[in-house]
């Protein structure tokens, strides 16, 4: 059969054979997002893209699904259908996100697509990853705390952190990268970089970041030749930092240190922690050391039956005498030693509070290790 060109042409013009052709099905175009996890829950709006206009209306599923970011406790579970309108080129996907006040690191999740009618979905899901944006102590005070009296008592001494800088009048910056005898690896610095007083506590901050040749940076305090006591009740409440290699001291060393040396001088350690997951985070040690024919010591240990010690804050006692020393978390006893031959405890001690990173006892950190971490100490007091 023959055609003529100018009934083609007739054809073209009318649309006849255009009319066979078929518009090709748009391309879903999500994309990874990165979106600060904020400190109190808000809703994100993802935006999900397409490639052209829908030619027609068009329509997919979704749903969330947890990776190291945890539904109900990071995002809350979504899931649902979303259309979109002929002509229309994007949408956007509510999903609620859980915000907190805790140092982590950062967490993500998937969002997942499936189920498109008249749209191509090349990439079923996307990464949305929460970044901690909560890099400065701002925790809440929640947790135990003590009296200002006690029968039979009275306050001698006490640091409530309520002015606007560390007293130096009766604290010491300690500082430099030496190992302290542990083979810890931060460097201590003075000045605010790493300790401030601020809203009624005093901060120690450790950070990840090289200083003067050592990978971290941290605070030492102490009240040596400032301070100093013999006997009494010391109460001192802290919020602790947590995680696989950090090591904080809540602690004291005897007046007579630079004549007679460690361990002779004794040392009370009112509170340590070794950080790192299962029970070392909920676990306190509470220990004695001293000199008999070489370093002898006593400890014992106090863990919560759930959590850590840097959910909330925990109040840290000493009750010491001329018999004993005795360890309380909270005003329950966990530890005592009977101190009546022991001379290093009937002399005075000053009181030092550091946070340190690894060293012998808790090791390097690892990969869970988060920074920056904190410890805040809202009083010390001591009663004789």
């Amino acid at each position: 059969m023959h055609i003529k060109t100018g009934y083609i042409v007739s054809m073209l013009a009318l649309g006849v054979f255009t009319s066979c052709e078929t518009a090709e099905v748009p391309r879903l175009m999500g994309s990874d997002v990165v979106i600060a996890e904020g400190n109190t829950t808000y809703t994100y709006e993802y935006e999900i893209a397409l490639d052209q206009p829908a030619p027609k209306t068009l329509s997919f599923d979704y749903t969330t699904t947890e990776l190291t970011a945890l539904e109900g406790e990071d995002f809350t579970a979504s899931s649902g259908t979303v259309t979109i309108e002929k002509g229309e080129s994007s949408a956007l996907i509510p999903i609620e996100i859980l915000g907190d006040e805790e140092a982590e690191q950062s967490e993500n999740f998937w969002i997942a697509y499936q189920n498109g009618e008249n749209v191509n979905i090349p990439n079923p899901f996307n990464a949305i990853t929460l970044e901690n944006d909560d890099n400065s102590y701002n925790q809440s005070d929640s947790g135990y705390t003590t009296p200002l009296s006690y029968p039979g008592f009275t306050l001698v001494w006490a640091d409530e952190f309520d002015g606007a800088q560390l007293n130096t009048s009766d604290w010491n910056y300690e500082t430099g990268a030496s190992g302290w005898g542990n083979q810890e690896s931060q460097y201590y610095r003075s000045g605010t970089s790493n300790c401030e007083v601020k809203d009624g506590y005093l901060i120690i901050t450790a950070k990840q970041e090289n200083y003067s040749g050592a990978p971290f940076t941290s605070a030492r305090i102490t009240t040596q030749n400032k301070q100093s006591f013999k006997y009494g009740r010391i109460d001192i409440r802290a919020r602790l930092p947590f995680g696989q290699g950090l090591w904080p001291a809540l602690w004291m060393l005897g007046d007579n240190i630079t004549t007679v040396g460690w361990p002779s001088c004794g040392e009370l350690d009112i509170m340590e922690l070794i950080g790192g997951d299962g029970l070392n985070d909920r676990t306190v040690h509470g220990t004695a050391h001293w000199n008999a024919g070489g370093q002898a010591s006593h400890t014992g240990s106090k863990t919560l039956p759930d959590g850590k010690y840097a959910d909330q804050f925990h109040v840290f006692s000493v009750v010491w005498d001329q018999g004993s020393i005795k360890w309380y978390v909270d005003d329950v006893l966990y530890h005592s030693l009977n101190t009546t031959s022991l001379s290093a405890f009937h002399e005075k001690h000053f009181f030092i509070f550091n946070i340190a990173v690894e060293g012998d006892w808790p090791g390097p950190i690892n990969s869970s290790t988060i920074f920056p971490q904190f410890m805040a100490v809202d009083y010390v007091r001591v009663f004789q």
